[in-house]
């Protein structure tokens, strides 16, 4: 069987859409958005130019559908959360936050809920372990560590308006 091919088409203005057919000759496309946001498309079987089902997912969404997609890579060398009673998940700072303008270490997560923020995602650029004199932004996608409990009580914090 031949590996799936991926078509990428560069949409002024727009993103670039990438179109696949899968072995059951399915049409699937995702626009991939300026703004960070992906568009999924599912085509109809019996006309594949006609869209079925369309999508629209934030950027947070579609990470999360990749990490679905895609689970961690097998490497010994990568510590599995789950085994170690931890989870990691991306939430992101809403635009009207309260926490937008605002430095990191006055949300008190780490302090109130034990978990804690390991990476900032802003636009294309990662930013690993944040200080508590991070400013954070409206459209920042926070990965938080920390134990089931935790990670819910630092998205309820992060989700305060």
């Amino acid at each position: 069987m031949s590996a799936p091919r991926l078509r990428a088409t560069p949409l002024p203005g727009i993103g670039v859409q990438y179109d696949l057919e899968t072995r059951e000759h399915r049409h699937l496309s995702v626009v991939a958005h300026r703004d960070g946001t992906r568009t999924v498309n599912v085509y109809r079987s019996d006309d594949p130019d006609s869209c079925a089902q369309s999508l629209r997912l934030t950027s947070s969404e579609a990470g999360s559908l990749i990490d679905a997609l895609k689970p961690s890579h097998h490497s010994p060398s990568l510590l599995y959360t789950t085994d170690l009673g931890l989870v990691a998940e991306r939430i992101e700072v809403a635009a009207t936050s309260r926490w937008n303008g605002r430095v990191l270490g006055d949300t008190r997560m780490r302090t109130d809920t034990g978990a804690s923020v390991v990476a900032v995602l802003r636009r294309a650029e990662a930013i690993p372990s944040p200080a508590p004199d991070f400013r954070l932004a409206g459209g920042d996608t926070l990965i938080v560590v920390g134990t089931r409990e935790g990670v819910d009580a630092a998205a309820s914090i992060l989700e305060r308006e």
